[in-house]
């Protein structure tokens, strides 16, 4: 027979289930290796992404990034505690695009919705009604959207540069249609990446060099005190 002690494990065991079903402790899907970088003229914003959840899309953005795609592009859009949009890069550069930009901007990918959740960090693609019309326009969450969950891709998070957005918010801000802008360009100037498993590496190179340095300076110490 069951205890009184085993009666409480086991109820408390499938609460814990039920839980996590619910996404209420559910773990934060893991990050790539990979980390993208904006520069604009309000701070820098890094993200990350998930390949695990939306891999096509990751694979997209991610091509664009590699390609300059999002340079002299704007962030359109700031709502205050909810997005702030990244514009369609086809026609929201400055700078014209080149032929290999203008054939990967064009593409759309199909939409890969997941369990996880919208909020304040997130990316989250941007598209028409049509669940498949994911082009280059991604919106940043500004704070938690449960309304959004399952709707639209999320492919990322940002991973520095809080309070970069913290500045955008703070922006002066118009009203057209459904759209919270804001009265001046919000500029993206440029955009690099890097991979985290090449820096570990070559920190650990580097380290490994300084201490093979440091040994062969108290070999060479102990040589000449040996052999004067």
């Amino acid at each position: 027979m069951y205890t009184h002690k085993r009666v409480s494990i086991f109820f408390a065991y499938i609460t814990l289930v039920c839980l996590v079903s619910k996404g209420i402790y559910a773990s934060e899907p893991e990050f790539g290796s990979t980390r993208v970088v904006f520069q604009t003229n309000y701070g820098d914003i890094e993200f990350g992404f998930y390949p695990s959840v939306a891999p096509k899309t990751v694979e997209h953005i991610f091509k664009l990034v590699r390609l300059g795609g999002y340079n002299t592009n704007h962030f359109f859009r700031v709502d205050k505690g909810f997005v702030a949009q990244v514009a369609d890069v086809v026609g929201g550069r400055t700078a014209p695009m080149n032929e290999e930009q203008k054939v990967e901007a064009e593409k759309t990918v199909v939409g890969e919705f997941s369990e996880v959740k919208h909020v304040r960090g997130i990316l989250s693609m941007g598209r028409y009604d049509d669940p498949d019309s994911g082009a280059s326009s991604f919106s940043m969450l500004l704070g938690d959207a449960p309304h959004l969950d399952g709707k639209y891709t999320i492919f990322g998070k940002v991973t520095k540069g809080d309070e970069t957005l913290t500045k955008l918010e703070q922006l002066p801000t118009r009203r057209e249609g459904i759209f919270v802008m804001p009265t001046e360009r919000i500029t993206i100037h440029s955009t690099y990446y890097y991979d985290t498993k090449m820096e570990t590496c070559e920190e650990e190179r580097s380290l490994l060099k300084r201490r093979l340095s440091a040994a062969s300076v108290e070999i060479e110490r102990q040589r000449m005190k040996c052999f004067p």
